[in-house]
């Protein structure tokens, strides 16, 4: 049986093919009782939409990229989830691609891949600088995730400096002094890990606590394995902490282990805080306490900001589009507070 065409469903609505094209693309000045009787002549042929002839009509392939730096991280790979399915919604599809934190890779998918298959790029950077960002003419519209590197460039993220600070207050707040940072950083960078820090010596000089440059745990990346061995260094140096502030809950979640296997209770020794809410951290033993980014937000609102940099890189030439100043735009997250500091029972 031959693919029903909009013809097809013109003849079967009695209407215009111009009358159907214009009730697919939800024009508005098409009536209710119209708009029923075309969509339920689209629905009993079976007539689907060709989104690439339409995409390819308006100057676009309909398909933009995800970059991420690892995807067999927890948070990459949710947050992944969550934007093909925005983008699902608006039409769109991903192209996901891995980057590993490398820079050439990252350039790579500024350029748009050099080539023109993908209409614009939500980039999580890890290893480009401010200067990589300034000249982007003739690149793909970019929306970029994590931490801002240049004001110039449209940005979607948490206060990550500010979630630090809240979850170390918690920590102080349930009488804990001694707190080390795993995957802490002191320098001066733009980062997440930076901004996090910045927010954890924030509440510690609020509280008159004494930064000890010592409590800073660094690891190789944020994985579960440097987790475990950042803490079981420290505990075997001789630390005695009584809570960690680790900056993801994989680090967390290795750091779990690490003080099982040296005999520490938690939370009744050491409290535990993560970043990110993962799924492992729910069903870890003890249940893992963590600052919660709203992740569908950061999908949804950096696909809706993307798609509108796309049309108006796309809009024909002579249309009024006024374009808008590069966005920074701060979702919201929540401490979510479970047993590796509260004790059994909190949830």
């Amino acid at each position: 049986m031959a693919r029903p065409r909009i013809k097809d469903v013109a003849r079967h609505a009695g209407v215009s093919e111009k009358t159907v094209s214009n009730v697919i693309n939800d024009y508005a000045h098409v009536s209710d009782r119209t708009r029923q009787v075309v969509r339920e002549a689209i629905e009993h042929l079976g007539y689907r939409v060709n989104l690439a002839g339409r995409h390819l009509r308006r100057g676009r392939t309909g398909i933009i990229a995800l970059v991420v730096p690892e995807l067999d991280i927890p948070y990459f790979a949710e947050l992944a989830r969550h934007v093909v399915r925005a983008a699902e919604e608006r039409s769109l599809t991903v192209l996901i691609h891995q980057s590993g934190a490398d820079r050439a890779h990252e350039l790579a998918a500024l350029a748009g891949f050099g080539s023109t298959f993908v209409d614009g790029i939500i980039l999580s950077p890890l290893a480009l600088t401010a200067d990589d960002l300034r000249d982007r003419a003739g690149f793909p519209p970019t929306v970029l995730l994590g931490e801002l590197l240049e004001e110039g460039a449209d940005h979607v993220a948490i206060d990550n400096e500010r979630a630090a600070r809240e979850a170390t207050r918690h920590l102080i707040g349930l009488g804990r002094r001694t707190i080390l940072a795993v995957g802490g950083r002191d320098d001066a960078g733009l980062g997440t890990a930076q901004a996090r820090t910045r927010g954890y010596r924030a509440a510690l000089a609020e509280a008159g606590i004494a930064h000890d440059p010592a409590a800073l745990l660094p690891v190789g990346s944020f994985r579960m394995p440097d987790g475990a061995r950042a803490v079981a260094r420290a505990l075997s140096a001789g630390a005695r902490p009584d809570a960690l502030l680790c900056l993801n809950d994989q680090l967390a979640l290795g750091a779990l282990r690490a003080l099982h296997e040296h005999g520490v209770r938690v939370p009744e020794d050491v409290a535990v805080i993560g970043f990110d809410d993962v799924e492992g951290g729910r069903f870890s033993v003890p249940t893992l306490t963590t600052v919660a980014p709203d992740k569908a937000a950061v999908a949804r609102v950096a696909v809706q900001l993307l798609q509108h940099r796309i049309e108006e890189a796309t809009a024909p030439d002579g249309a009024e589009s006024e374009a808008q100043a590069p966005q920074d735009l701060v979702v919201d997250h929540r401490l979510v507070l479970r047993e590796s500091t509260e004790g059994p029972g909190r949830h």
